[in-house]
């Protein structure tokens, strides 16, 4: 790996509430960025194994040679090397001053220790300064203190945000937080939750809303380099769980985790806790793909041929009004042990894609100038974890399912078997780099073994793609766009 990918990384922890929640904070060297977890597997002989994530900062030390900035218990040493894990302790205000630091003054203090940690790292050497970079990696609110940074002009200099290469954030809430299906009110000032309100994001973030949503970088920064990582596990938080309610992490719905035009990953994990993402190995790996890896591989769904039931079909032919939807499930696994999920897209998570019929075939009547088509999963690999060979591998769990029916404004439910798949296949992909770009090879894993050296992608002027179809009638284009990544 060339040395200019392993920057120095900031990791900006998430809000606390009480002011327990605070003095525990301030009390953690490493801010929950050190925090691990545990996991039982089951053995092909059916013994039980724990699987223990050690945490993403213990990860980074093994695995790419970080360390932490600590020498003594103090942060004083006056050179820093360039793999450095920086903690940004912006609650310490609450402990020493006895108030807490507003976002537009943690992120503040964010530009002011980017530039401490250039200065110890590249000393007087002007040309280091000048190409120094630095990862950002934020948790939920933590994400907002970033996006500060980044997009209100009135907190940092331009020579501070030039410095940020890329960002990458666990459950942030981008749009908000919504609470009995409403958001936070704007006057709802204690413990600061009114952060989380739209209007009050705007106007820290000195932006304008767009069809009143915040989640968009507004211009001030690529969106490409900004990836968020959205959890659909809201059974494992806290209590705050009933009051979000379900396709969210708990806290933060899945609507409103992510920004706009952004890379971003679906995972089935909480917020924080015992099942939280940032101790979680889904998070890690999606985490330095993305700061580390070389590879960017977004898959597209063209939908051609969407059948109905026999039954709702009879009804169609007699002129009947039907109305039904579709879901598009998703699982992206790479080639690894154990294996790994880096988006996993489900209906049962409440994270599948929906769309309605109308969106895909006639766009014009639903208010959109293009046919709405699926992505199924953008995710960053890397070639250098290919273990033999020249080839990554990974694995595409893809099914499309319809919703219930109406007929005639009414629920046709006689005939109808719940949950069918109108397709379903475990698609294995080869992407193998030569001299002439990428050779992309695929096998149809539920008919075939996956170890197969399988077909080449098909070609029309869209690109490559995995032609998709089922014996009932369904069809389909899976496109693959394979890129080099920086």
């Amino acid at each position: 790996m060339t040395t200019s990918r392993l920057n120095p990384i900031i990791y900006v922890r998430g809000f606390a509430m009480r002011e327990d929640e605070i003095e525990d904070t301030i009390n953690t060297p490493y801010m929950g960025f050190n925090l691990g977890s545990t996991r039982i597997r089951q053995d092909p002989d059916r013994s039980f194994t724990r699987y223990i994530f050690e945490s993403p900062l213990i990860r980074l030390m093994k695995e790419y040679g970080y360390q932490d900035v600590y020498h003594q218990g103090a942060v004083n040493q006056a050179r820093l090397p360039r793999k450095s894990v920086v903690i940004h302790r912006y609650y310490e205000q609450e402990s020493g001053e006895g108030r807490r630091p507003s976002l537009i003054e943690a992120a503040e203090e964010l530009g002011s220790l980017i530039l401490w940690l250039r200065d110890r790292v590249c000393g007087d050497d002007d040309q280091a300064r000048a190409d120094f970079k630095v990862y950002l990696v934020a948790h939920s609110m933590g994400g907002l203190v970033v996006r500060c940074l980044l997009q209100n002009m009135a907190v940092a200099t331009k020579q501070v945000r030039d410095c940020v290469d890329k960002v990458f954030t666990y459950g942030t809430p981008h749009n908000g937080i919504e609470m009995g299906g409403f958001n936070v009110p704007r006057a709802l000032g204690i413990w600061d939750i009114n952060n989380f309100n739209r209007e009050n994001i705007a106007k820290t973030l000195d932006l304008a809303p767009r069809n009143g949503r915040v989640n968009h970088l507004d211009g001030h920064f690529p969106p490409e380099r900004f990836m968020s990582l959205v959890g659909t596990n809201h059974k494992d938080y806290n209590l705050t769980r009933y009051a979000v309610g379900s396709m969210s992490d708990g806290l933060v719905k899945i609507e409103n985790a992510y920004i706009e035009s952004g890379p971003r990953v679906y995972c089935y994990l909480s917020h924080s806790g015992y099942y939280g993402m940032v101790n979680a190995e889904e998070g890690y790996q999606n985490l330095t793909r993305f700061l580390f890896g070389d590879t960017r591989v977004t898959g597209r769904m063209v939908v051609e041929a969407l059948p109905l039931p026999p039954s709702v079909a009879k009804a169609r032919k007699k002129g009947q009004t039907i109305e039904g939807s579709y879901l598009f499930e998703c699982t992206v696994t790479p080639r690894m042990h154990p294996p790994i999920p880096l988006s996993d897209r489900r209906a049962e998570h409440g994270s599948a894609i929906f769309r309605r019929f109308d969106e895909m075939f006639h766009p014009d009547r639903t208010g959109h100038a293009h046919a709405r088509h699926p992505v199924l999963f953008s995710v960053f690999l890397d070639t250098r974890k290919i273990q033999t060979g020249r080839t990554m591998v990974f694995v595409a769990d893809v099914a499309v399912r319809s919703t219930e029916f109406k007929v005639d404004g009414l629920w046709f439910l006689d005939q109808r078997i719940p949950d069918e798949n109108l397709y379903r296949d475990k698609l294995v992909l080869r992407a193998t780099r030569g001299t002439n770009g990428w050779t992309l090879r695929y096998v149809s894993a539920d008919e075939r073994w996956g170890e197969n050296r399988g077909s080449e992608l098909e070609q029309d002027d869209q690109g490559r793609y995995v032609p998709l179809d089922s014996p009932k009638g369904f069809r389909a284009k899976l496109y693959l766009d394979v890129t080099a990544w920086e």
